[in-house]
């Protein structure tokens, strides 16, 4: 918990109090259904809540608007970007229904009301949002194959809608044919060595017309 005060120090109280709550909540569940891995259980701000954040240092999101967390699994990053984000309404999509009953046990806790859950596809989602957002689920032209009928033409932030991808390691073979791309290193925002390789992947979504 003292590594997202130290990234972000202006919370709320309330903020504060759904990020602390965060890690008691995922031990218990974590406990019947196993949506965090063992090993990652006791690093979980570092590993998957700083890590969700990483977002947030790229892209603020408005009031009003909405983003698609695809592939959510235990709720990353669309649980921490939810509390980031009150006025911003997040559906959380994933195939595994049984990793679902716990998110939705995370959001009813908290009392996250701008929350919402689908146990689904990706591919039969029929809302458009203004960003999507993943972890890693699939290599990125695969993931743009799913998505890109689902983002919203007209943006209301002055960047245009479109992907923001958690990733890490090397990726020029899976971004070459993307010439709008945009990789943010998230050591240039976190000093911890679990960051040393991992990136924000910002894809613009073209539209004709």
């Amino acid at each position: 918990m003292e590594l997202i005060k130290k990234y972000f120090p202006d919370l709320s109280e309330k903020q504060l109090d759904q990020f602390s709550k965060l890690e008691s909540i995922y031990k218990e569940w974590n406990a019947q259904i196993n949506v965090v891995s063992r090993k990652d259980i006791g690093e979980l701000y570092l590993r998957h809540v700083l890590h969700s954040l990483g977002i947030v240092k790229i892209q603020k999101f408005n009031t009003g608007s909405s983003v698609l967390d695809v592939g959510t699994g235990g709720g990353f990053p669309g649980i921490p970007l939810a509390i980031m984000f009150p006025k911003t309404n997040f559906l959380l999509v994933d195939s595994i229904g049984k990793k679902l009953k716990v998110v939705k046990a995370v959001a009813d806790e908290l009392g996250l009301k701008n929350v919402n859950i689908l146990h689904d596809r990706v591919e039969n989602v029929k809302e458009k949002f203004d960003f999507i957002v993943s972890r890693a689920v699939t290599n990125m032209p695969d993931f743009v194959g799913w998505v890109r009928k689902r983002i919203k033409k007209d943006s209301v932030h002055d960047r245009r809608n479109g992907i923001l991808y958690l990733k890490g390691g090397d990726l020029s073979e899976e971004l070459k044919d993307y010439k709008n791309v945009e990789l943010f290193e998230l050591p240039d925002f976190f000093e911890e060595e679990f960051f040393e390789t991992k990136k924000v992947v910002y894809l613009p979504m073209k539209f004709k017309g």
